[in-house]
């Protein structure tokens, strides 16, 4: 047999071998039989030395085409194994998307998140900005510049945790409008805010009283802001988180940075202020604390108060929660009882 026709028996016997082949391994193993170094292909380039000068370059060119063509096979047939191998992969994992799902229980914002979700919203609505601010708040804006030097004795009943002497956990949300009213430039439009967080007291926790608890105060100043402005914003603050038959009162009150200032009650909405053991018998719950931006405020934070008035008004969402839902505990929002939490829906 000469040697062109060993090479073509050669291709005939590597490509059946390569195709039988049933894994890589075997692939592999034919690879190195026929293209190896000391496969029969090697052996017939050997033998070409003693071949004549005519017939060497014939028989090294098919000897080249029988190594291209084994190789090529080579490679497609690893490659429909791989693919092979990759299909019974994905028939063996399989799965059957008509069998039932395991139910995953979603959850719900916080009672209170609830509360203040609706009051911002209420507020947006109204063209009001949402303003944040820290909670470790300084001396000087958590009281100073609210009209509360040093020796004012109004505050003793804020008294707080205190970091330094002039550092402090703020008692009130109300340094954000301190802040925010000494940047606002008024040649732009009126100042509309309210700022919602967390505050701290001192206080020893009740069924009543929180160390910690959640406020949402607001703000507006402008040219021409009168009481009534004020009575007309809170009477919607009322409707919207307790009912649209809901009225309110004002009765005079004091707080250092409103003159006048009023304590807001809205009418019972268990009784329909008919008098009952949720309302004292009285027809009015009291909800917040209101009234006219004090002049020293306005003044201390560079805006005139000839020109310019305003009204303040402080809630505190985790009263309106109790309110609304009558929880009598206020302790129990911060328990993380999820058969209290669980009553409340989506919707607060």
């Amino acid at each position: 047999m000469n040697l062109q026709d060993r090479l073509e028996e050669l291709q005939t016997e590597g490509l059946a071998a390569i195709k039988a082949a049933n894994d890589t391994k075997a692939v592999n193993d034919i690879r190195v039989k026929y293209l190896g170094k000391k496969g029969p292909i090697t052996e017939v380039l050997r033998g070409m030395r003693d071949l004549d000068k005519e017939e060497r370059p014939k028989v090294g060119a098919l000897a080249n085409k029988v190594r291209d063509a084994l190789a090529n096979a080579i490679a497609d047939r690893l490659n429909e194994l791989e693919i092979e191998k990759t299909a019974k992969k994905l028939e063996a994992e399989k799965i059957d998307v008509t069998l039932p799902g395991v139910p995953v229980k979603a959850g719900q914002p916080h009672v209170l998140v609830q509360i203040i979700d609706e009051i911002e919203k209420l507020f947006l609505g109204l063209g009001f900005q949402i303003i944040e601010g820290p909670e470790v708040e300084e001396d000087h804006y958590n009281f100073e510049m609210l009209n509360l030097p040093p020796d004012h004795p109004a505050r003793d009943m804020q008294d707080t945790f205190y970091i330094t002497k002039k550092t402090l956990m703020r008692t009130q949300t109300s340094p954000v409008q301190a802040r925010t009213l000494e940047k606002h430039d008024f040649s732009k439009g009126p100042l509309k805010m309210i700022s919602p967080g967390k505050v701290y007291r001192r206080d020893t926790d009740d069924a009543t009283h929180s160390h910690q608890f959640h406020q949402v105060e607001g703000l507006v100043v402008d040219k021409n802001i009168t009481m009534a402005d004020l009575k007309g914003t809170l009477e919607l603050v009322a409707k919207t988180i307790f009912g649209e038959d809901r009225e309110i009162r004002l009765r005079p009150s004091y707080f250092p940075f409103t003159e006048p200032s009023a304590e807001v009650d809205v009418s019972c909405f268990k009784c329909g202020g008919k008098g009952c053991a949720v309302c004292k018998n009285s027809g009015w719950i009291e909800v917040l604390g209101a009234g006219m931006v004090h002049p020293n405020v306005l003044k201390m934070a560079g805006v005139d108060p000839e020109v310019y008035g305003g009204f303040a008004f402080g809630l505190g969402p985790d009263r309106f929660a109790m309110l609304k839902y009558g929880v009598d505990d206020i302790r129990e929002f911060y328990l993380n009882d999820m058969r209290f939490l669980n009553q409340f829906s989506q919707k607060g």
